[in-house]
């Protein structure tokens, strides 16, 4: 086990990290950075990318709240990445295999990370990654439809039609509580209604409800 404290050196081995794996490459992402994410701080797809070996990452679902986000996870997944989402992602993680983790110390990871190479530690983690990608959604990367909604929020829509509170909706589409109401405001100043019934009556009215 190796503590880093250095904050060029924990950049240079999130980075280094990926070329270790033989096999399997996976990660866990979530939005809590030291500065805004923007086009500066945005990520670029690893250089493993384009060898043979299978990429997969779970990002916290806010993460594509932010434009700069979505564009992120949307080009990892073009270079071959396979990524899904949950309403939330407790810490970060880099995995090579079962041979090489690193782990953050503090919740962006830059204060200070924790190299481990175990094969009964990593072996666990393995596990532990296994355990949320099987939870985890797949992102939706399909562009604006006709209605010109962005795609989670045409699955709202009928949700909302149905009367599931704003819970039950995140849950039954496993983003946050959060995500669910920032996007119930978009479609209210979109359609210009002030309520959750007047939602639905405008949306039927535009066809954008079957």
């Amino acid at each position: 086990m190796e503590i880093v404290t250095d904050r060029a050196e924990i950049t240079r081995l999130s980075h280094a990290l990926v070329n270790i794996a033989q096999d399997d490459w996976m990660s866990l992402e979530n939005p809590r950075l030291e500065t805004p994410l923007d086009d500066a701080t945005g990520y670029s797809p690893p250089p493993a990318f384009e060898r043979s070996l299978r990429c997969r990452a779970i990002y916290e679902a806010s993460l594509l709240d932010n434009t700069i986000g979505r564009r992120t996870v949307e080009e990892a997944i073009r270079h071959g990445e396979e990524a899904r989402l949950l309403p939330r992602i407790s810490m970060k993680l880099k995995l090579a295999d079962e041979s090489v983790a690193m782990l953050p110390l503090t919740p962006t990871g830059m204060e200070g990370a924790m190299v481990i190479r175990s094969a009964v530690v990593a072996g666990a983690l393995r596990e532990y990654f296994e355990l949320l990608w099987e939870r985890a959604m797949p992102v939706d990367t399909r562009p604006e439809s006709n209605t010109g909604l962005p795609p989670v929020e045409e699955r709202i829509l009928p949700l909302l039609a149905q009367g599931l509170t704003d819970e039950a909706i995140a849950n039954r589409l496993k983003v946050s509580l959060p995500t669910v109401q920032r996007r119930l405001a978009n479609l209210k100043k979109r359609l210009a209604v002030d309520t959750r019934i007047a939602i639905v009556v405008a949306a039927m009215r535009r066809g954008w409800i079957q």
